[in-house]
């Protein structure tokens, strides 16, 4: 089965007809249409109903559709959820997420909708953001409260907020963050995806930002204009010289199992389990991408 890419998650304004129309041209992985942050409240309902036409009337192709949802403790989530889960998005972003409760809350009202509209019964995602230090201590339990959970990111603006951090571009502050929530993905057994860079004509702090989160282990990151898709696909794709080098790694391996040996080396150094993964994980993203 192909690797799905999540390199980039681009939010689109969910009152916008234009960039809604526009928004699978762009090359990005997935696109976000936003009911949240990017709309204010008295514009909440006729937005709602703007994403939910999109929905069901234009073919963004291969692209992955996540719609962002208002939160449950707000006047506008519940609704937008029942009108949105119809539509049948490839996914729900749930902000502001603290608890497991959140995704159980969510996780009910997506089986009642499926199962009425006859949809297959866990084919909506549900994409948890985590936002807060509760969150944040939450994550573990979070990244595990439901099957449909195949991908969590966080925000930025609203944790640092939270915890009284000052935000930098450098984003030492969200070291905790990235840290806590790539280890809780890991042991789910999910893809974690970064914050966004929210300096948009800085192209050289986003690939360095990007650089360093995929270092980290991160598998994509989400983003805000169509200029900054390029930027990090070009960080999250394998270079040729990865690609080599994972081929040889498993043609090691699979030589090692030929013969039986239970020692596995390359140019005079051990390939471990973790060196294979790393390998097999290089070449997943190179076949998605087309590489291979």
């Amino acid at each position: 089965m192909k690797k799905r890419l999540r390199r980039t998650a681009l939010y689109v304004p969910g009152n916008d007809p234009s960039m809604i129309q526009n928004a699978g041209i762009f090359g990005s992985d997935a696109i976000v249409l936003d009911l949240e942050d990017a709309v204010s409240v008295n514009e909440k309902d006729a937005a709602r109903l703007l994403v939910r036409n999109a929905l069901k009337n234009i073919n963004y192709g291969n692209t992955e559709v996540i719609v962002r949802i208002n939160s449950f403790f707000t006047p506008f989530g519940k609704d937008d959820l029942e009108i949105i889960g119809r539509a049948h998005p490839d996914g729900i972003r749930v902000p502001k997420v603290e608890t497991i409760q959140d995704i159980q809350n969510i996780e009910k009202f997506l089986d009642r909708i499926e199962a009425e509209e006859k949809f297959e019964k866990n084919s909506i995602k549900i994409l948890p953001s985590i936002e807060s230090a509760l969150g944040l201590f939450n994550v573990f339990e979070i990244a595990k409260a439901s099957q449909r959970i195949e991908v969590i990111n966080f925000g930025a603006e609203d944790y640092t907020a939270d915890i009284g951090a000052e935000r930098t571009k450098e984003g030492k502050e969200l070291f905790d963050i990235r840290t806590r929530m790539l280890l809780a993905a890991r042991v789910a057994g999910i893809e974690v995806q970064d914050s966004v860079f929210a300096h948009v004509r800085d192209t050289e702090g986003l690939i360095r930002e990007t650089q360093f989160i995929k270092q980290l282990g991160f598998d994509g990151k989400s983003v805000i204009h169509p200029s900054q898709i390029l930027p990090v696909h070009q960080v999250f794709t394998p270079s040729q010289e990865e690609i080599a080098r994972a081929k040889r790694i498993i043609f090691a391996i699979k030589e090692a199992e030929k013969k039986k040996s239970g020692v596995i080396s390359l140019d005079g150094r051990m390939v471990d389990a973790p060196v294979v993964a790393k390998a097999r994980r290089v070449l997943d993203y190179a076949q998605a991408a087309g590489l291979l």
